[in-house]
């Protein structure tokens, strides 16, 4: 008798400057596509792999959570240390549990967390232009806190998303932080979902408006006219790491705590 199906979730952990992005492309690296190539050199047979989240091309992610159905018998010991084995250095396995076989990572998610940084300098940052956005102007933070506080609740985020979904363009942000301490800053985005691109291009407007390029109070006016792409360019792509995704599953309940985020060198 064949062995039953089983539902594998797994947690991850990726530098996103080695892949064109988490979801698959033909001919570019993907996260996907690694932890697919691992799991064929792993089990001896082919598996999709759906994810939580979809990332960027430079994104970063320390709980970003995957999921793999399989008929293979290993433990799941095996799954974290061989998986780890055959995948490239960028990507690695933190944890991995066994999860009903209906499991959805992206459709279960009850929340997902995004962490952006920031580093101000007058020059150049070597070792921290590969995690954050670095800036030369000083930022003005009181400016900055009084743009975000808008973006929390439900509203219609089409003015800072690239393109609108077939499931439209409301959402409800639950945090949007900032914490400071200069010269780091970071910021903290939390939601069930977000817009292509919600995150970053969030961030591009509120640093405009720390910048005194704007003021706090056309973040009211984006959500009270939304317009797609209103909000002007997104923040580079390597600032941002998606922290955590949440699950209301009893068998995921010690994967729920925001996993320590890439912040890069001390100051």
């Amino acid at each position: 008798m064949p062995p039953s199906p089983r539902r594998i979730a797994l947690r991850l952990q990726y530098d996103g400057a080695a892949f064109a992005g988490s979801q698959l492309q033909r001919g570019r690296p993907t996260v996907q596509a690694a932890l697919e190539d691992a799991c064929l050199a792993l089990s001896g047979a082919p598996h999709r792999a759906d994810f939580a989240s979809r990332t960027d091309a430079g994104v970063h992610a320390t709980g970003q959570v995957a999921a793999v159905t399989t008929t293979s018998t290993l433990a799941l010991t095996r799954w974290v240390g061989g998986l780890n084995h055959f995948l490239p250095p960028a990507v690695a396995v933190q944890a991995a549990r066994e999860v009903p076989l209906e499991f959805n990572p992206r459709r279960w998610a009850t929340a997902r967390t995004y962490a952006y940084h920031l580093r101000v300098s007058p020059v150049r940052q070597p070792l921290w232009e590969s995690r954050a956005w670095v800036l030369t102007a000083p930022l003005d933070v009181s400016r900055m806190e009084a743009a975000l506080a808008p973006l929390e609740g439900e509203h219609d985020f089409a003015s800072f998303a690239s393109r609108s979904p077939p499931s439209g363009t409301v959402r409800t942000v639950d945090e949007a932080r900032l914490h400071a301490s200069a010269p780091t800053f970071r910021f903290h985005l939390r939601a069930q979902s977000f817009l292509p691109q919600q995150v970053r291009r969030t961030v591009g407007q509120v640093v405009r408006i720390g910048r005194g390029a704007a003021e706090p109070t056309v973040v009211a006016r984006l959500l009270a006219e939304p317009r797609c792409g209103a909000a002007g360019p997104a923040a580079p792509p390597q600032g941002l790491v998606l922290v955590h995704v949440r699950y209301a599953l009893a068998e995921l309940q010690e994967w729920d705590h925001d996993d320590e985020d890439v912040r890069g060198p001390e100051r």
